[in-house]
């Protein structure tokens, strides 16, 4: 397979909307107890983000970076990507802690991490759709 031509901001953006609705589904789960749906939902969001992650190397490995162009709607491009770029690096270690602590059992402290992981995975996964979007549906009306 030719890297080169793999879509893999489609598949990106798919990986991230995925993500998105798996962790939406997994809250659901858990507000309504239902623990072992939860879990399910979680382990395939953590797959699915993992997947996400090695596609999204991949692609800047092969293409290198993505330049949006100049326009009155960059800087609003910007401040989503600026957001995302970071709370994404912050997401890592959070999802990590959160998953560590309920492969241990530990709720209390699984709760009380997974209260900040969740909306910020959830933003990160959102505004990484959007960046697609931006990039890819927007950007060449722009031009």
């Amino acid at each position: 397979m030719n890297l080169a031509n793999f879509p893999f901001p489609q598949v990106n953006a798919s990986l991230n909307g995925t993500s998105a609705v798996l962790l939406l589904t997994g809250f659901v789960f858990i507000k309504r107890k239902n623990v072992r749906a939860h879990a399910t939902c979680m382990i395939a969001t953590l797959c699915t983000s993992t997947i996400f992650l090695a596609s999204y190397i991949t692609y800047h490995f092969v293409h290198g970076m993505t330049v949006f162009p100049k326009s009155s709607v960059k800087p609003i491009y910007l401040a989503i990507l600026g957001t995302h770029t970071i709370l994404a690096v912050v997401t890592v270690p959070l999802v990590i802690v959160t998953f560590k602590r309920a492969w241990r059992r530990d709720w209390i402290a699984h709760r009380r991490i997974a209260w900040w992981t969740f909306p910020i995975w959830l933003y990160v996964s959102v505004t990484g759709v959007i960046i697609y979007w931006m990039l890819y549906d927007l950007a060449p009306t722009l031009r």
